[in-house]
C-alpha cells in the first residue's frame, strides 16, 4: 500500500511532540510490512533518518519551471533528496506560480518552524502538495495535525484518493478554550473533508465529536506509543547522591499547566528542602514562571535550562527522581512514556490522553497542587514506592509500541479504501 503523508516536523529537528509521534508512527507502520510511505515536510535538514519512508521537502519541490542542469540540482538539494525526484516533480507543475517569491530552482522557501507568517506557509504548503500529489502515486493520503489539512485536502482533490487526518491536538487544547477562529476553521474544514479522522486519545475524540460536530463513526482513537531507546541512552550513568530532582519537560505554555508545577514545588519545599525543581523547555509563560518562583521564595531551588533536544532530553531524565506533567489539556503526552522508559517515576494529570493507557503512574487533577505535592513527596521519601513505580513502569512501557499503533492505522486505511470502492 502506498501512503502519501503530510507532516510539519520530523526528528531530529522537532519543536514538540508532533515530530516524535509522526516519526514513531511512520516507523511502526513500515515495520508491519507492505507499506510504501512518502513523508512530506516543509523543510528537511538532511540528517533525518531514512529507510522506512521517502522524505520530500516542500522547499525542494518546484512550482515553476526552471532550466537547470542535473549537476546544479545535485549541488543544491542532493543532500536532501534524489535530484531525479526534483525533475519528476517539475514535470507536474499545474499552474504558473512565477508571481510568487521563488528561489533559483523555482521552489517556495519554508522556515521549517512556526514563523509569524505561519498561515501563509500553510497555504504555500498546500500549493506544493498539488505538485507532489500529481507526481507521487498513492492509495491513501494522511495529514498530520491542522497545519497540513489544507495540503491533504488539495491532494485528495487532485488524486481522488481518500484522506485520513490525524488530530494530534485541537485549538481547544492549545488555548484553554480561547479558540483562534482561523485555526478552528482550518481544523473543521479538514475534518469535514476527511474520509476518516484519527485521534491520539479518547479525550481528543470527544473534543472532535462534541466541539467540531463530527459523527462518532468517523472518528477512531489510536493512542501514541514510545520509541525503544538505544542501549547507549538506557545505560547513561545516573546520579547516586545529592538532592532529589523533580522535572517538568515541555513547552512552557498555559496548556501544559506550568504554574501548577511551581505551586506544588513551593508546597513540597515547605516539607523537604533537599529537593531541586527543573522546568526544562521554552514558551510564552517562561518569564512568568521565573517571576512566580521568585515570588514564592523558591528561586534558589528552581532551574530553567531552556529547550532540550535529542540526547539532552534523556540526560535530563537520567538525573531526575520524579517526572511530572501537570497539563491542563493534553491530547496525549508522550513525555511521561519517555520518562518511564528511562526508569523515572511519573506523575501525570488526569486531563491527559496518556492517562487512558498508563497504570503505573500517579494521576492527579492538574489543579490539585496539594495532591501533586503529596505525590512528589511520597516518591522522593518512600523508596519502596519509588522502586515499584520505576520497575513496573519500565515493564508497562515495553508493551506500548508504535508497531501496534501502526497496525491499527493500516487497518483504518484498509477499511477506508474498501468503503470507497
Amino acid at each position: 500500500m502506498k501512503a502519501l503523508m503530510f507532516g510539519w516536523e520530523f526528528p531530529p529537528h522537532i519543536l514538540g511532540g508532533l515530530g516524535t509521534a509522526s516519526y514513531g508512527l511512520t516507523k511502526g507502520m513500515h515495520a508491519n510490512g507492505n507499506m510504501d510511505i512518502t513523508f512530506v515536510i516543509p523543510k528537511p535538514w538532511g540528517d533525518e533518518e531514512r529507510g522506512f519512508a521517502q522524505i520530500i521537502g516542500a522547499c525542494n519541490t518546484p512550482v515553476a519551471w526552471r532550466d537547470v542542469s542535473r549537476e546544479y540540482v545535485e549541488s543544491r538539494i542532493g543532500k536532501f533528496m534524489d535530484p531525479q525526484i526534483y525533475f519528476d516533480l517539475r514535470d507536474h507543475i499545474y499552474a504558473d506560480f512565477n508571481y510568487m517569491r521563488l528561489n533559483d530552482l523555482g521552489c517556495i522557501e519554508f522556515s521549517g518552524r512556526y514563523p509569524d507568517n505561519l498561515i501563509e506557509e500553510i497555504n504555500n504548503y498546500s500549493i506544493v502538495a498539488g505538485v507532489i500529489a500529481r507526481t507521487i502515486p498513492c492509495d491513501i493520503i494522511h495529514s498530520h495535525d491542522w497545519l497540513t489539512y489544507p495540503a491533504g485536502i488539495h491532494a485528495k482533490n487532485v488524486t481522488g484518493k481518500p484522506l485520513v487526518i490525524h488530530v494530534h491536538a485541537t485549538d481547544f487544547d492549545r488555548s484553554r478554550g480561547n479558540v483562534n477562529p482561523t485555526v478552528f476553521a482550518i481544523e473543521k474544514d479538514g475534518m469535514e473533508n476527511a474520509d476518516h479522522i484519527i485521534t491520539v486519545s479518547d479525550l481528543t475524540r470527544r473534543t472532535v465529536i462534541e466541539k467540531y460536530g463530527m459523527p462518532p463513526e468517523k472518528v477512531t482513537t489510536v493512542h501514541n506509543a514510545v520509541i525503544p531507546l538505544d542501549k547507549e541512552l538506557l545505560d547513561l550513568p545516573r546520579r547516586t547522591h545529592g538532592e532529589k530532582v523533580v522535572t517538568f519537560l515541555g513547552r512552557i505554555t498555559m496548556q501544559k499547566g506550568p504554574e501548577y508545577f511551581v505551586e506544588a514545588a513551593a508546597k513540597v519545599l515547605k516539607k523537604n528542602k533537599n529537593v531541586r525543581f527543573v522546568m526544562a523547555g521554552s514558551g510564552d509563560m517562561m518569564d512568568d514562571m521565573i517571576r512566580l518562583a521568585a515570588k514564592r521564595g523558591i528561586a534558589d531551588k528552581f532551574h530553567f535550562p531552556g529547550f532540550q533536544r535529542g540526547k539532552e532530553v534523556y540526560e535530563m531524565l537520567r538525573d531526575s527522581d520524579v517526572y511530572i506533567m501537570p497539563s491542563v489539556s493534553e491530547p496525549f503526552g508522550i513525555s511521561p512514556l519517555e520518562a518511564m522508559e528511562m526508569g523515572v517515576p511519573s506523575i501525570i494529570s488526569k486531563q491527559s490522553g496518556c492517562a487512558e493507557i498508563l497504570d503505573n503512574v500517579i494521576k492527579t487533577d492538574y489543579w490539585d497542587i496539594d495532591a501533586m505535592a503529596d505525590a512528589i513527596h511520597s516518591i522522593i521519601t518512600n523508596k519502596a514506592l519509588y522502586n515499584t513505580l520505576r520497575d513496573r513502569g519500565i515493564e508497562e512501557i515495553h508493551g506500548i509500541t508504535w508497531e501496534k499503533a501502526g497496525k491499527k492505522v493500516i487497518d483504518i486505511y484498509d477499511k477506508v479504501i474498501a468503503d470507497r470502492k
